[in-house]
């Protein structure tokens, strides 16, 4: 098992990206950074993909290219790929909630500034909007099948074993109840609210 990733060692998400992979991520956020303004300014259903694409100074196609939708400006993330390596990464004496954890520190720490504060905005409006909240199942959907098969290629179950399922599951709705408690309370931190959740799975209820 490799050794545990330096919560220093990648300080961005685009950090080693090549040139071009690097002016591709750089358009992208440009984007979505004039899209979550709108959307903070006058509201995510009354901003058009014309607007931002105005704002952005970007062509239709160029937008298209990087969102096939004005759902998908909120929808799309990096985040996920992150927490699987560090998950992999860690040592096997940690169980499968514990590596978890620092997983989820690690790859905050790899964030820069203003990816923490769109992932933030993003979460916000995520929850906030019935239509986003209801495309996000698909989003859910798609982690929960990540975590499971990094969970059987880390403990060396079978990724259909209930238990590997039904751990996926219940840390994607720890994640979820992070992100209603972020609704609730715009300025709180993110990573502290996503950390108690896990830890609260760690411990177990008794409610």
């Amino acid at each position: 098992m490799s050794k545990p990733v330096d919560l220093q060692e990648k300080p961005s998400l685009h950090h080693t990206l090549g040139l071009r992979e690097r002016k591709k991520a750089r358009t992208r956020a440009t984007i979505a950074a004039h899209a979550f303004r709108l959307f903070q300014e006058q509201g995510y259903d009354a901003t058009t993909v014309q607007q931002i694409i105005d704002e952005a100074e970007v062509s239709e196609s160029t937008f298209f290219r990087y969102f096939p939708t004005k759902a998908d400006v909120v929808l799309s993330d990096d985040f996920d790929p992150l927490i699987v390596e560090a998950f992999l990464a860690q040592p096997p004496e940690l169980n499968s909630i514990q590596a978890l954890r620092v997983s989820f520190r690690t790859a905050f720490a790899r964030l820069s500034e203003p990816e923490v504060f769109a992932m933030r905005e993003r979460m916000h409006l995520v929850f906030s909007v019935p239509d986003l909240r209801a495309a996000m199942l698909d989003q859910f959907a798609d982690a929960m099948h990540r975590l499971t098969e990094a969970i059987a290629a880390r403990t060396g179950h079978d990724p259909g074993d209930l238990a590997v399922r039904t751990l996926a599951g219940a840390v994607v709705g720890a994640m979820m109840a992070a992100a209603f408690a972020l609704t609730d309370d715009p300025s709180a931190d993110l990573l502290a609210l996503v950390d108690t959740s896990l830890a609260h799975l760690e411990a177990g209820f008794d409610l």
